[in-house]
């Protein structure tokens, strides 16, 4: 990739780990229940931290958690949780570990009314990004009323870790939502 290509300003930066996933996966319309689920807990695991310190512990939480295998994570025994709060390699907040095999169960009943977290996630969107038109970070909503609506719904599903500003980081990541500012080169691209 070269040096003088034009970026959002979170991943302008040296940081080769957020270049990567800026370049390559943010933004980017996924469709993949397991990447959807793994998104999720990540961005529940991120709350009230900086996105490459979640970034950098991602293998760990990808083999702490099955590799976000939805009904291995929901049938996760207390004893396996407990064990995980023990692991420096991942965020070790009680709290955030153990919503990860919650949000797995709700998953799977979202799964069988929805027949997929794909359905159900992106009927919020009628099956298309939304695509903004953000020329810099100061434009770009922590909320949305649609990810305050979607967090709504999740919760009422049984989720946690799902506030509006979560779920629009979610939206984001998974590219239900193109935030790529204007002038970055992935804007069109996705």
């Amino acid at each position: 990739m070269p040096k003088n290509i034009s970026r959002c300003s979170w991943a302008s930066g040296n940081d080769a780990a957020m270049q990567a996933y800026h370049d390559t996966e943010w933004g980017v319309p996924l469709h993949d229940d397991t990447r959807l689920f793994e998104f999720l807990v990540l961005e529940g695991a991120q709350a009230g931290l900086s996105w490459s310190t979640v970034l950098n512990k991602r293998d760990a939480y990808r083999r702490a958690f099955h590799g976000f295998d939805i009904a291995r994570v929901a049938r996760m025994s207390d004893a396996a949780l407990e064990k995980l709060l023990q692991d420096p390699a991942l965020i070790c907040n009680r709290m955030k570990i153990w919503s990860a095999r919650n949000n797995a169960q709700a998953a799977l009943r979202t799964i069988d009314e929805f027949g997929s977290l794909d359905a159900y996630f992106w009927s919020f969107v009628d099956g298309k990004p939304i695509r903004n038109r953000w020329r810099e970070r100061g434009q770009v909503p922590a909320r949305t009323e649609l990810s305050d609506r979607l967090a709504k719904d999740l919760k009422k599903r049984g989720f946690n870790f799902v506030g509006s500003t979560i779920v629009y980081a979610h939206m984001q990541a998974t590219g239900m939502v193109n935030d790529h500012f204007t002038g970055c080169f992935r804007h069109k691209q996705v």
